[in-house]
């Protein structure tokens, strides 16, 4: 796992041939048991890592398309999975807790409820109110800029257009993690009002 902007986070990537980006997993080591976000498949590298960074207590998963490797990361670890509210019914995997829009995971890391996405209520997540991780929705296919999830696959774009401009529109963001794309670790808040603007 590679060090990200700060100390405590870490991250992991698999490139994705078919849409030329890649898919990133985010570590947040913290007292109290660590946090993984949307998890990919750890290598056997990043497992050893992981053990010594103190293992992982918490998994957070965006949204159903990103639940990548957490079940058998879970199975694995012991670790508890926490999934978006609004897929409860149709989620392809157990979670111990369903996350609603606005709800403080553990103290510091805040779920934010995206509507308009391509399934319902996908989660951003806001860390220490400056570094927002998102799932699809909001994305980076070119390195500084971030853009949308493209229309064909959203279910309702003006939702989608106003959970974009609810995020910006948090004060303090300075990073960005994407769940696909590039990481802005510096003004990230200001490509999220550019992204907003031009919509």
């Amino acid at each position: 796992m590679k060090q990200l902007h700060r100390r405590d986070l870490f991250g992991w990537s698999k490139f994705d041939e078919a849409r030329n980006l890649d898919f990133h997993s985010v570590l947040w080591l913290r007292d109290g048991g660590n946090v993984l976000i949307d998890p990919l498949p750890l290598s056997d590298h990043d497992h050893s890592h992981l053990q010594r960074l103190g293992g992982v207590h918490f998994i957070v998963i965006t949204n159903s398309d990103h639940c990548r490797d957490a079940e058998h990361i879970s199975n694995v670890t012991g670790a508890l999975i926490y999934g978006p509210a609004a897929e409860e019914d149709c989620f392809p995997i157990t979670c111990k807790y369903w996350l609603e829009d606005n709800e403080e995971i553990v103290p510091g890391l805040v779920a934010y409820q995206l509507n308009g996405s391509k399934t319902p209520g996908e989660l951003a997540l806001l860390l220490d109110h400056n570094t927002l991780i998102t799932g699809d929705l909001i994305r980076c296919h070119v390195a500084g800029e971030l853009c949308l999830l493209p229309d064909v696959k959203l279910t309702d774009r003006n939702e989608a257009i106003q959970s974009v401009k609810r995020i910006a529109n948090l004060p303090g963001i300075k990073a960005v993690l994407p769940g696909d794309g590039w990481p802005l670790f510096t003004h990230g808040g200001e490509a999220l009002h550019r992204l907003a603007r031009s919509l």
